[in-house]
C-alpha cells in the first residue's frame, strides 16, 4: 500500500502541469458554462415552453451528456491513457522507473489508477457543475422551474454509469499506448474505434456492447430508456470485464518493457 501511495504521488507531480490533468477540470467548466450561458441567453424562449421541472432538468443536463457521452468522453479517455504513459516514453524513463525500490505492480497500478481518478474527477465535476449551474440559472431568472425537482439521483446514476462504461476503453488504450510510444498510432486507433463504436451503437447492432468504444454511447442510450434506474447493464458488465483483462495484460507488457 505504501508503494502504491508513493507511486500515485509521483504520478501527480509528474503530470500536474500537463493538458491531460487540466482537461479533467477545464472540460466540465467550459462545456457546462457554455450550456448555462445558452440557456440564460434564450431564457424567454425556454420559459415559454412551460417545461415541467423534471423535463427542464433533463433537457438541461442532456445538452452536456449528449455532447460529452458520445464524443468528448471516449476521446478524453483515449488522450488520458496516452498522456499518462507518454511521460515515460518521452523521457525514456521506463527502466529507471522500475529500478526504484518499489513494487512493480504498485508502480503500474498507480499509473492506471491515476488515469481512473482523473476521469472520475472530470465526470464528477460535470454532474456537480450541471447541478450548480441549474440553480444559478434559477437564481438569475425566477421564470425557470429548476427548483421544483432535485436531479441529484439521476445525475449521480447517469454519470457513474458513464464512468464505468469508460473503463474498458481506458484499459485497452492503456495497452496500446504502452506498445506504441508515438502519438499517431494510439490516437488513430482510438479515433477509428470511437467512430466504429458510435455507428455500431446507434445502428442497433445486437453485439455492439462487445466493442469497448461503443459502451459509453450504449450506456447513455440505455439511461434514456426503460433501464434508467439500472446501473449494471450488459455493456457495463462487459466494460468492467474488459477493464480487468486488459489491466492484467498491460502489467505483463510493461513488466517485460522494464527489463529490456
Amino acid at each position: 500500500m505504501r508503494s502504491l501511495i508513493i507511486s500515485l504521488q509521483s504520478e501527480f507531480y509528474k503530470s500536474r502541469k500537463t493538458l491531460a490533468f487540466w482537461a479533467s477540470i477545464l472540460l466540465p467548466l467550459v462545456i457546462c458554462g457554455l450550456i448555462a450561458f445558452g440557456f440564460f441567453s434564450n431564457a424567454d424562449k425556454i420559459i415559454k415552453m412551460h417545461y415541467p421541472p423534471q423535463v427542464l432538468w433533463m433537457t438541461f443536463s442532456g445538452s452536456a451528456l449528449g455532447v460529452m457521452g458520445m464524443l468528448i468522453l471516449p476521446f478524453y479517455v483515449i488522450f488520458m491513457a496516452f498522456s499518462v504513459n507518454n511521460i515515460e516514453h518521452k523521457n525514456d524513463t521506463w527502466k529507471s522507473l522500475f529500478a526504484q525500490p518499489l513494487n512493480k505492480l504498485s508502480i503500474y497500478t498507480a499509473k492506471y489508477l491515476y488515469a481512473v481518478i482523473l476521469i472520475f474527477i472530470c465526470l464528477f465535476l460535470f454532474a456537480l457543475l450541471t447541478f450548480l449551474s441549474g440553480h444559478l440559472l434559477q437564481a438569475l431568472n425566477s421564470g425557470f422551474s429548476f427548483k421544483g425537482f432535485s436531479p441529484v439521483e439521476i445525475l449521480s446514476k447517469t454519470y457513474f454509469k458513464m464512468f464505468l462504461s469508460s473503463l474498458g476503453i481506458l484499459s485497452l488504450q492503456f495497452i496500446i499506448s504502452l506498445v506504441w510510444s508515438d502519438f499517431l498510432k494510439p490516437m488513430g486507433i482510438g479515433f477509428v474505434g470511437v467512430i466504429a463504436g458510435i455507428i455500431a451503437a446507434t445502428k442497433g447492432w445486437e453485439h455492439a456492447y462487445l466493442i469497448p468504444y461503443s459502451q459509453p454511447t450504449l450506456a447513455l442510450s440505455m439511461t434514456k430508456s426503460k433501464n434508467m434506474d439500472q446501473i449494471f447493464t450488459q455493456e457495463i458488465y462487459t466494460s468492467l470485464i474488459y477493464a480487468l483483462l486488459f489491466f492484467i495484460a498491460g502489467y505483463f507488457i510493461v513488466s517485460r518493457k522494464s527489463i529490456k
